[in-house]
């Protein structure tokens, strides 16, 4: 299959590789000029699991792509929420009517985007328990296992979504087709509103977080905010499990010893975060419907007082 990764940071670039390394066609598009020189000089080069693995994998930045005539079958979109739109509107030359979306970015309401740029019908929406972490231009930390859960927005495309589990399968991505992604996402976002926001601001990896005694309660706090507002959306979230779902990612053994993505931007790399599309989204849909958020709010607003602080851009 032809492939497209539209943002290649840490986790494009893992699901760049592992797409790569079973045979498909994959290019990688990213706006960061010293990464796409990096890559093109030197291959991505990955920490896989304590084993060093270099790939030459073509990347582009998209206004390289208008010249190419590029066409792909999927665009896997793993920009960052604040760039998709700017992402899709630079890389319009690479689609056409049958080139299909796997939407897997953090947060809620990127169909609104993406129905700008690819029929309704040809869009997938999935998340990823994959984590990764980028070391520097051209180079990421690629640990542990993980899975991909996907379902097609529209009933037509779910012929091709069979044939997305099946190519990500021989990738050893771990695949599979669910009945019910938006409640996935919903959990998902869950989980990225406390680990992602709270770490960033506390300046700690998730299991540091999960030592603290406050932890669970400010968890379970967030957690029926986002319940809350999922609600009126007729998603009933399953506040216990997600709890307990959150709760043992703070195990080293699991993925404790990671530094969420938003921490990454932030902390790491002084860039400004998507704050607006985790907690930021749940804050306006409370707004919409009459429901307080105070914790996501202040979170909102923390994060974006941080970014001021360090110059994030």
């Amino acid at each position: 299959m032809k492939i497209a990764i539209a943002g290649a940071g840490a986790m494009g670039s893992r699901i760049g590789l592992m797409l790569h390394q079973s045979g498909n066609d994959v290019i990688l598009i990213d706006r960061w000029p010293e990464h796409i020189e990096a890559i093109r000089e030197h291959g991505l080069v990955a920490d896989f699991n304590g084993e060093e693995v270099v790939a030459k994998i073509p990347i582009y930045s998209p206004e390289e792509l208008i010249e190419s005539q590029t066409q792909v079958d999927l665009i896997v979109a793993l920009t960052k929420a604040n760039q998709l739109d700017d992402m899709f509107h630079a890389i319009q030359s690479i689609i056409t009517e049958k080139t299909h979306v796997l939407c897997l970015l953090n947060g809620l309401g990127h169909e609104d985007v993406l129905e700008k740029y690819v029929p309704k019908k040809n869009i997938l929406f999935g998340i990823t328990m994959w984590t990764a972490g980028l070391d520097g231009p051209g180079k990421v930390t690629l640990l542990g296992n993980g899975e991909i859960e996907l379902e097609n927005l529209e009933p037509e495309g779910e012929t091709f979504a069979h044939e997305v589990v099946r190519v990500f399968d021989e990738a050893n991505l771990n695949p599979v087709y669910s009945r019910n992604v938006r409640y996935s996402i919903w959990r998902k976002a869950c989980v990225n509103g406390t680990l992602n926001g709270l770490c960033t601001i506390l300046d700690c990896n998730i299991a540091g977080f999960g030592e603290q005694p406050v932890a669970n309660e400010i968890v379970e706090t967030i957690v029926a905010e986002f319940a809350t507002v999922a609600a009126e959306e007729g998603i009933q979230l399953d506040q216990p499990e997600v709890n307990e779902h959150i709760a043992a990612t703070y195990d080293p053994a699991n993925i404790g010893l990671h530094y969420p993505s938003m921490y990454q931007d932030l902390i790491k790399n002084h860039r400004l975060t998507e704050i607006d599309y985790i907690n930021g989204a749940v804050w306006r849909k409370g707004q919409k419907y009459g429901i307080q958020t105070p914790y996501c709010a202040f979170l909102t607003q923390l994060v974006h007082a941080k970014e001021g602080l360090l110059g994030a851009k």
